[in-house]
């Protein structure tokens, strides 16, 4: 565990970091691990998240996680699209209600970092398909690319972008294909929330961060464990809420590596299918999102224990 009473963070090497998975409603899941670390005392240096993790890591890193309720945050956004069935209303409406409040303690000299994985839109064709009337039809497209594993079209049209708000220096994305880097800010934290779960096939409203078109982190990067590595973290917890393989993206077009950069990535995980408790992404219900965090809390208390009897060992 890092410890941040100077206020000071290291300039390359990071202790920890925590990677946060994306999957819409599953992401209630992450968000019960996540409770169990901060009540243990486990802090990180760095949170990253993709996706519906988003607003979970964002609280977490502000130490402040408890605020937002367990199941019960879920719940009521699971209500607010239910009652529109617009999912990007509901996101929208979500992130206003619950990200102003901690903004200060995120952006707080003490405070760890905060990552947001999000995918830039980076031709000209592919802008106008995403933002306009196009971006449905390609959406259910990609959606049938995944039962082939086929990420071409989204490795010729877009980008993963880190949003963080650390020390590094800000940099684009280089040749072996790790993602660029960019501030995140008081100004574009809203419009980054957004625009990192913004999935073609159900969401209605465009995103754009400072004027430049992205969708959702999944389509290039579902969990931003190889980032923190690349960030210099010497040791990184990937939380997924799926039961099986872990996959780098939204295709499954490669498993996520056990280490990366000689930094180890250990996989905190539910034991069984989510959808078999009543949370499969957008398909959701009530008492299943409970039974997925009391999963997540599950995991995370195992974990937890697992974790300090090796830190603790003799």
């Amino acid at each position: 565990m890092a410890d941040h009473s100077s206020g000071k963070k290291p300039a390359r090497s990071i202790a920890l970091g925590i990677a946060c998975a994306s999957g819409s409603y599953k992401g209630v899941f992450v968000h019960g691990v996540l409770d169990c670390l901060e009540a243990a005392g486990l802090r990180a240096d760095v949170y990253a998240a993709a996706s519906s993790s988003t607003v979970c890591a964002a609280y977490a890193a502000a130490g402040r996680l408890k605020e937002l309720g367990g199941a019960a945050y879920w719940k009521r956004a699971w209500s607010a699209y239910a009652a529109g069935h617009d999912i990007s209303a509901a996101v929208l409406a979500g992130i206003q209600e619950v990200l102003p409040s901690i903004t200060g303690s995120l952006f707080g000299p003490n405070a760890p970092r905060l990552a947001i994985s999000v995918s830039e839109v980076i031709t000209s064709e592919a802008a106008e398909l995403t933002q306009g009337q196009g971006a449905r039809r390609l959406g259910q497209q990609l959606v049938l690319a995944t039962r082939t594993h086929d990420a071409s079209w989204a490795r010729q049209n877009l980008r993963p972008v880190l949003f963080h708000t650390g020390e590094q220096d800000v940099r684009e994305q280089d040749a072996r294909g790790h993602a660029a880097r960019r501030r995140l800010t008081r100004d574009n934290l809203a419009e980054v929330a957004y625009a990192t779960t913004r999935m073609l096939h159900a969401w209605k409203t465009p995103a754009w961060i400072e004027q430049r078109p992205f969708v959702d982190a999944s389509y290039t990067c579902s969990c931003p464990a190889v980032d923190l590595a690349e960030m210099g973290c010497r040791r990184v917890i990937a939380v997924s809420p799926e039961s099986g393989p872990v996959y780098t993206d939204f295709f499954q077009s490669a498993r996520l590596p056990d280490s990366h950069a000689g930094t180890p990535i250990r996989v905190i995980q539910p034991a069984r299918n989510l959808a078999e408790m009543g949370v499969d992404y957008l398909k959701v219900t009530g008492p299943g999102l409970d039974a997925a965090y009391g999963e997540g809390r599950r995991a995370g208390d195992a974990f937890v224990e697992e974790w300090f009897a090796a830190t603790h060992a003799p």
